[in-house]
């Protein structure tokens, strides 16, 4: 399981770069991981940033299925927003409310070198504008209402 990076960690705030070889072993590896990562922290999303890689780079695990997108890019949002409570794994012990386009059109580069175009609605756009802000260096925190503690297995 790789480490993941918690705030104030200054790598968090960093706008990260573009895959450049998506192909390579260790960036295959480092997928293969990331989504293992993410799915042992009990976590529905993990940005590169999160575990000290500032590349372009997310994995998701919504309902069952799991997404890798490289080089993502929203190219269209919906004009509707609503509020939805959101943590993170590099931010522990926290929950905040956040105010997000309910829907989103996305374009990126899958685990395979394929381009995909997707459209998420609700909790699924939710989770993809969570991990885009991460590749900006932006965290929940920085638009969330009424933080609060969560409870922890701790």
């Amino acid at each position: 399981m790789l480490k993941i990076i918690t705030n104030p960690n200054p790598i968090l705030r960093k706008k990260s770069q573009e895959v450049a070889d998506l192909n390579s072993s260790e960036m295959q590896n480092l997928i293969s991981e990331m989504v293992d990562t993410m799915i042992r922290a009990d976590g529905v999303g993990l940005a590169a940033p999160q575990i000290g890689k500032n590349i372009r780079l997310v994995a998701i695990h919504f309902e069952g299925k799991n997404y890798v997108m490289v080089n993502p890019v929203i190219v269209q949002k919906s004009i509707f927003k609503e509020w939805g409570e959101e943590g993170c794994l590099s931010v522990p012990g926290i929950a905040g409310e956040v105010k997000r386009p309910r829907s989103l059109k996305l374009n990126f580069i899958d685990e395979n070198g394929e381009r995909q175009t997707l459209q998420a609605r609700k909790m699924l756009a939710r989770i993809i504008q969570h991990e885009l802000d991460h590749l900006d260096g932006v965290l929940f925190i920085d638009k969330a209402k009424q933080l609060k503690p969560t409870l922890t297995n701790g």
